[in-house]
């Protein structure tokens, strides 16, 4: 994973075609612009299919298990 960090106004390139802009800091809330083209699929992690999926199965193996305390 590769961290760096930008102020506001500030971008981030990825590929030729995809720009990443921080449009504002408002304490622990950073707001995102995204400039891409129209065909790449852009989603907020928690809504990715594969991670609700992932998510799920973990609540359920967790349903499974008795306490750890009684």
């Amino acid at each position: 994973m590769l961290v760096i960090s930008r102020k506001e106004g500030e971008s981030v390139k990825l590929a030729d075609n995809i720009e990443i802009i921080v449009v504002s800091i408002d304490g622990q809330r950073v707001r995102l612009g995204i400039k891409a083209p129209k065909d790449v699929k852009i989603l907020r992690a928690e809504l990715d299919p594969t991670t609700i999926q992932a998510n799920h199965k973990s609540a359920i193996n967790l349903e499974d298990k008795s306490p750890l305390i009684p």
